[in-house]
């Protein structure tokens, strides 16, 4: 069986965290994470890279420092990890949930301003498979209502928006490294970045358990104590170690990744009936090759699609669920319909994507696809329903 998902291995994360284990220096900001967040600032220009646990560690740090307080709101895609709300809900905020694009999961920017309030203090952009929304859009939006943007570019890595970093637009920036990532540190890991220098100081804090601690090892203060909330969002030394080793070798994964995503393009482009969607990329954007998905006509398809792949070794999945619709929310959502949200957590189908996969088994998978499109059983589906685009 041909995995959805299987992390890659350089061949140094073992000798990186052998180091680290006999430094004697594991609890975190040693010289490992040092290394890693040298590498984001230099490599993409943020002003300040703070490594987290997790990526919805950085998101409750993005949180904290745009000051969420209860009864604020926050403006956040349905279609997304539950993470991209849960960090501001743990703050007391009203999540308003916006709909997704017609032609891309990402956030519709035109339908944002709609859903400012009084109360509204923070706007969640989150690229979804690594492709850019309209951040000059959120963030006129966000410059003239007096807005926080906070971009969840848990996906996003070594992406593009008009030649600028993703997690580099918004006032923060928040990545993942969880082994599902096109880096990992280890299987949990996370990236704090910080747009704007006033913040600095306060995201060190917060990042420290709510002390001065950072500026007492930089010699600023003469000792350090409690000045502030926070909680405990430095990564061990292990995880970061495991991390380096990746970031090492960023170039050589990132080449493999868009390798198999053109392969999977080429299979699949102009030989798929027009009611199966393939990935769009505005002009505006760039492609990490996180992930290749398509968008089938109606749940049926997509569910038989998946069942013939399964029966020929491979595994694909589909992504999130409303978040509107939750269980956990539901009853807190305003009532409006997200048809577009819906639509993709139908339709939207994940197909494997990992360094070891080869390119002939991609393009064996674009054929099978294909193969599938033009039996009989997808034709009657496909004419049965079709697909709201």
């Amino acid at each position: 069986m041909i995995p959805f998902n299987k992390p890659f291995l350089t061949g140094k994360e073992a000798h990186y965290m052998y180091q680290a284990v006999y430094t004697g220096k594991l609890s975190g900001n040693g010289v490992f994470t040092k290394k890693c967040q040298q590498f984001f600032e230099e490599k993409y220009g943020f002003k300040k890279a703070i490594m987290t646990t997790s990526g919805t560690d950085a998101l409750e740090m993005a949180a904290i420092l745009c000051d969420v307080q209860p009864g604020d709101e926050v403006i956040v895609p349905s279609y997304t990890f539950v993470s991209s709300a849960l960090a501001f809900v743990r703050q007391g905020a009203r999540i308003v949930f916006a709909d997704s694009c017609k032609d891309n999961p990402n956030i519709d920017a035109d339908k944002i301003e709609a859903l400012i309030t009084p109360k509204t203090k923070v706007i969640v952009p989150v690229h979804y498979a690594g492709v850019a929304c309209d951040m000059d859009k959120i963030m006129d939006i966000a410059n003239r209502h007096n807005l926080f943007v906070v971009e969840d570019a848990a996906q996003a890595i070594d992406s593009y928006y008009k030649g600028r970093p993703l997690g580099s637009i918004g006032h923060f920036g928040c990545f993942s490294f969880h082994e599902t990532k096109n880096v990992t540190a280890g299987g949990e890991g996370g990236l704090l970045t910080v747009n704007d220098e006033k913040y600095i100081r306060r995201a060190e804090i917060i990042w420290e358990k709510g002390t001065n601690r950072a500026e007492f090892f930089r010699g600023m203060v003469n000792k350090y104590g409690w000045v502030d909330t926070g909680s405990s969002f430095l990564p061990s030394e292990i995880n970061t170690a495991f991390l380096c080793a990746q970031l090492e070798q960023m170039d050589d994964i990132q080449g493999k990744r868009l390798a198999i995503w053109n392969t999977y393009d080429e299979s699949l482009r102009g030989n798929l009936p027009k009611e199966v969607k393939i990935p769009t990329l505005p002009d505006y954007a760039t492609n990490n090759a996180h992930m290749y998905y398509l968008l089938c006509p109606s749940l049926e398809y997509r569910t038989a699609l998946m069942n013939h792949l399964k029966e020929n070794g491979v595994n694909p999945t589909f992504h999130y669920l409303p978040l509107h619709s939750s269980a956990y929310y539901m009853d807190k959502h305003d009532g409006r319909e997200l048809p577009n949200c819906d639509r993709y957590a139908n339709t939207l189908v994940r197909l494997p994507l990992y360094y070891e996969l080869s390119l002939e088994d991609a393009c064996n998978i674009g054929h099978m696809i294909v193969g599938f499109a033009q039996s009989a059983a997808a034709v009657k589906l496909v004419g049965g329903g079709g697909i709201n685009a």
